[in-house]
């Protein structure tokens, strides 16, 4: 029989907690802090909860976010070691944080131990729902039958085509992380021009276009994946909303009403990824072209 294996991702990867437990993935929470209290990302909220937690940003608090640390990696993943299961990890991108290489440290300290044991680490160069996404057809593989190395394959495959295109409502807070500057942000606060954005093939988010105003915005994002989508009748497409779901749903209408697709998967953006976008953010992913 195939030696079993265990698919280990973060909480970056703001799947909704039903779905992660169907695909059976180990889910290790990255930790935020607000207003002097830290809390863990867990994907159920159950630390703090997603709405609470933006409705905390809208009234002025302000929250700063921490990776998995290597111990907590080395604490999860030794047991399935020692129980003769193998392990691949996906993690947050190594562009936005140091969760990977939390992840990468704690297996090559591992691996001497378990000599017979494979240990496959992949940066997946993505982050929310489109880490998410590429966790959610990695373990649609495992389910199939397919081996830890060619889900492994397949994942490497996969990422530079997995494409994730967003807009903010608010563009301060990209302003406070160093996405946009203070000038761009202040003349596009009073235009309402949106930036239209994507992660890279670094795994680094860069703004791509502009739109005036927030449904042309949305729409960009729907037009976006109609350009570029790969049988989208075929996909599951993942949009992730900062608290603003009926943007999530109009999103989701205008991607029907452009493309074919018919299964979308919508969920918060989780506290990690929300404490630098902001209330209002909305993301779209799906495989493509190019990202």
């Amino acid at each position: 029989m195939p030696t079993p294996y265990q698919i280990f991702t973060d909480s970056s990867c703001d799947l909704p907690q039903q779905l992660a437990d169907e695909l059976e993935l180990e889910v290790l929470p990255l930790h935020v802090t607000l207003d002097g209290q830290t809390y863990r990302n867990y994907l159920d909220g159950r630390e703090i909860g997603f709405h609470d937690f933006f409705e905390r940003l809208r009234t002025g608090s302000t929250g700063s976010t921490s990776a998995v640390n290597v111990e907590e990696f080395s604490a999860a993943m030794e047991p399935r070691l020692q129980s003769g299961t193998d392990i691949l990890f996906l993690g947050f991108s190594s562009g936005l944080s140091a969760t990977f290489q939390s992840g990468l440290i704690a297996a090559q300290e591992l691996q001497p131990r378990y000599p017979e044991r494979k240990i496959i680490c992949i940066d997946t160069l993505c982050a929310s729902l489109g880490q998410g996404l590429l966790v959610y057809l990695a373990a649609k593989k495992r389910l199939e039958g397919c081996s830890i190395d060619e889900v492994a394959d397949f994942v490497r495959e996969t990422i530079p085509h997995l494409c994730h295109w967003f807009t903010v409502r608010d563009l301060m807070f990209l302003k406070r992380g160093g996405r946009v500057d203070a000038a761009t942000a202040i003349v596009g606060t009073m235009l309402q021009i949106k930036p239209v954005m994507h992660m890279d093939n670094a795994g680094t988010l860069k703004p791509v276009t502009k739109a005036r105003g927030r449904r042309a915005s949305l729409r960009a994002l729907a037009e976006k994946l109609a350009a570029t989508a790969i049988d989208p009748a075929s996909q599951t497409v993942f949009i992730c909303h900062g608290d603003c779901l009926d943007d999530a749903e109009y999103t989701a209408e205008q991607i029907r009403s452009l493309t074919p697709v018919h299964d979308i998967i919508i969920n918060y953006v989780g506290p990690v990824i929300g404490a630098h976008t902001g209330p209002g953010v909305i993301s779209v992913f799906f495989v493509g072209t190019e990202r």
